[in-house]
C-alpha cells in the first residue's frame, strides 16, 4: 500500500518563476494543467516549453492569473498530451500554501 505524500509548506506570496521552478506545472486559460518542460529565463520574462510542445511567454509576478490558479489549486482536468503522472498530482494536491509559514524557494544564491 502507497502511504500519501507529506505535506509541504509554502509561502502565499512567492514569485511566479520561483512557484513553476519548484511545481513544473502550468494551469492554461482553459482550466488544463500541463506540465513544465523547460523554463528559459529572460529578464523579467520567461518562456515556457509544455511536455505537448507548447510555448509561450510570461511575466514574473505574484499576483497573476496562473500563480493564483496555481495556489489555489483550479483546474478542470489535466492534458492527455503531457501526461502528468499520479504522483506529481497527490503531491501537487498535498501542498499547501500559507501566508505566514513555509518556504520562500530561495536558492542558495539568493540567501546572501
Amino acid at each position: 500500500m502507497a502511504s500519501k505524500p507529506a505535506k509541504r509548506f509554502y509561502r502565499k506570496k512567492i514569485e511566479l518563476f520561483r512557484l513553476i521552478d519548484k511545481i513544473k506545472l502550468w494551469p492554461s486559460r482553459k482550466g488544463v494543467l500541463h506540465g513544465i518542460r523547460t523554463i528559459e529565463k529572460i529578464g523579467d520574462q520567461a518562456r515556457i516549453t509544455t511536455h505537448c510542445n507548447k510555448a509561450f511567454v510570461v511575466n514574473n509576478s505574484r499576483t497573476s492569473r496562473a500563480a493564483r490558479w496555481l495556489r489555489n489549486k483550479w483546474f478542470k482536468g489535466t492534458c492527455s498530451k503531457c501526461r502528468i503522472p499520479d504522483w506529481k498530482m497527490e503531491k501537487y494536491a498535498s501542498t499547501r500554501f500559507t501566508r505566514h509559514q513555509g518556504s520562500m524557494l530561495l536558492k542558495d544564491d539568493d540567501r546572501r
